[in-house]
């Protein structure tokens, strides 16, 4: 009977033990389940979000894309205008060029000319006075070619009435690259842009 007994309290024991095994084992699996809950949620916000940044890193790249593309249209535009007006200066400063070269031609002829008329023509100081005037005329044509150099200088370096060359500036702009002396032994003084170029020689002026 006492056997019995024992029998019947260890199955209760037992019973019991099963019980708070399986309560156990029920608990840590719902509490599995919440965690394993919590970190989908979890693993969703996270893919969201990486979604949007990337729908954000992609929509302010192609801003930036468009933005960088219209300003490089611009640039090339404006490079383009600058290459035309670029030609066009390059155009106009060479027949600039021309036409003081050809006026320089245009002044030189008359006073050669001049002079041998002077040389030519008989006078009653057959030895002093046609040298004088051949003098004069050569003395005025160098100064017509100063003149003429010292504005061509001016055109092509974008110089005002008020710059003054020196004589190394105008070397290029001169026949034979040569600065001229006048025949009488006078200065030249070259002046600024806006002023005629004069010699020190009383009378050996430009013509007005």
């Amino acid at each position: 009977m006492k056997l019995k007994n024992w029998v019947l309290w260890l199955c209760v024991a037992a019973l019991l033990a099963t019980e708070v095994f399986l309560f156990l084992a029920k608990s840590q699996k719902d509490a599995a389940l919440v965690q394993l809950r919590e970190a989908r949620q979890v693993a969703g916000q996270l893919r969201a979000e990486l979604d949007q940044l990337k729908n954000s890193s992609v929509a302010t790249l192609n801003t930036e894309n468009a933005r960088l593309r219209a300003e490089n249209q611009n640039l090339t535009q404006k490079f383009s205008q600058l290459q035309n007006e670029s030609r066009q200066l390059r155009k106009a400063n060479q027949q600039m060029t021309q036409q003081l070269q050809t006026t320089s031609d245009a002044a030189q002829q008359p006073m050669q000319a001049e002079d041998q008329q002077a040389v030519a023509a008989p006078g009653p100081t057959a030895t002093q006075q046609p040298a004088a005037a051949a003098q004069l005329n050569t003395c005025i044509n160098n100064l017509r070619q100063i003149d003429a150099a010292k504005q061509q200088w001016a055109l092509e370096n974008s110089k005002t009435d008020d710059d003054i060359p020196t004589a190394l500036d105008l070397l290029p702009y001169l026949r034979d690259g040569v600065f001229p002396m006048c025949p009488s032994g006078g200065t030249y003084t070259i002046n600024a842009v806006g002023l005629p170029p004069t010699c020190s020689i009383p009378g050996h002026v430009l013509p007005q």
